[in-house]
């Protein structure tokens, strides 16, 4: 189906500026001051014709430029629009990169990945927080009963001094882990998701690219006319503009892809050696070499009740 555009027709002349003749009384007024007024040369915002004061300004209309933007806007959302209904029914053609279209669904498919094992580690993060509670209250039971009951002295000191231990060894593990999901949750929830708005404006550029690329077709199959010839040229102009933006848009994307995959691996090796690390070390009882990861990545364990030291401070 061919379809043209006609247009809106805008105002054919701006407003005429305004002429202002003067009164009888006022022009006999002028005439006796007429050398004393003074008209700055090369101003041509006031003019002294024949005894009158002819003031012209340019007039621009802030209701026509409004008018005019939402024409534009109205017209390319239809353009765009008609191009994805036709793309969704398989009448019209679109635009594809196959190896970008493959980097960006495995990227969609590994952020649904992430975002699951940021909910898991999540989660372990709050049952071992919650068993860490209660290693700290069962220790405090042990240690009071110690004192209470002499014939049971030793044996519920020791029982209250590995409840403790463990809940140290716990707080320890617990930074690490909470120091993974802190990351893990930046990489996905910041640098991916910044990444895929990127791929978000591409793709919508690639629509728009499409869309006046299927109108200059178009025209382009229809006579060529004094009529139909302004068209064409405007078409194409249009075309032109949304290819370059497309190109643009394509050429960051790719550009992020790149700079992504070398962060992720970064980021994802050093938090996945962490993890590792921290784990193995609590669960074979190496207290040492579980303070000694923190260490080597920099963790610094938050005290109960001792609140994070000011910016100034810091400095």
């Amino acid at each position: 189906m061919l379809m043209t555009y006609v247009p809106f027709p805008g105002p054919s002349s701006l407003p005429m500026s305004p002429v202002i003749s003067p009164s009888s009384a006022a022009a006999c007024r002028l005439a006796g001051q007429g050398n004393d007024l003074v008209i700055p040369k090369g101003n041509p915002r006031m003019q002294q014709k024949s005894g009158t004061v002819v003031l012209a300004e340019e007039v621009k209309n802030p209701a026509m430029e409004k008018l005019e933007l939402v024409r534009k806007w109205s017209l390319n959302t239809y353009k765009c629009t008609r191009q994805i209904i036709s793309e969704k029914l398989g009448r019209g053609s679109r635009t594809v990169d196959l190896e970008l279209e493959a980097q960006i669904e495995i990227l969609r498919e590994n952020k649904k990945k992430y975002e699951n094992v940021l909910k898991l580690a999540q989660t372990l993060s709050t049952q071992l927080s919650q068993m860490v509670h209660t290693q700290k209250q069962l220790g405090e039971a042990f240690a009071d009963l110690s004192l209470k009951s002499l014939e049971l002295h030793e044996e519920f000191g020791y029982n209250a001094d590995t409840q403790k231990l463990l809940a140290k060894n716990g707080e320890t593990l617990l930074g690490a882990i909470n120091f993974f999901i802190a990351s893990v949750n930046t990489l996905v929830n910041k640098t991916i998701e910044d990444t895929l708005l990127t791929v978000k404006q591409y793709e919508n550029a690639r629509i728009e690219y499409d869309a006046y690329r299927t109108d200059l077709e178009e025209l382009n199959l229809g006579p060529r006319d004094a009529n139909t010839m302004p068209k064409i040229e405007q078409s194409q102009q249009l075309f032109q503009i949304h290819k370059e933006k497309y190109d643009k848009m394509r050429n960051d994307v790719s550009i992020k892809l790149k700079f992504l995959e070398e962060n992720k691996v970064k980021v994802l090796h050093n938090q996945l050696v962490l993890f590792h690390n921290a784990i193995a070390a609590y669960f074979s009882g190496n207290q040492k070499q579980l303070e000694q990861t923190l260490k080597l990545f920099h963790i610094k364990l938050k005290i109960p009740g001792v609140d994070a030291p000011s910016w100034l401070e810091d400095q």
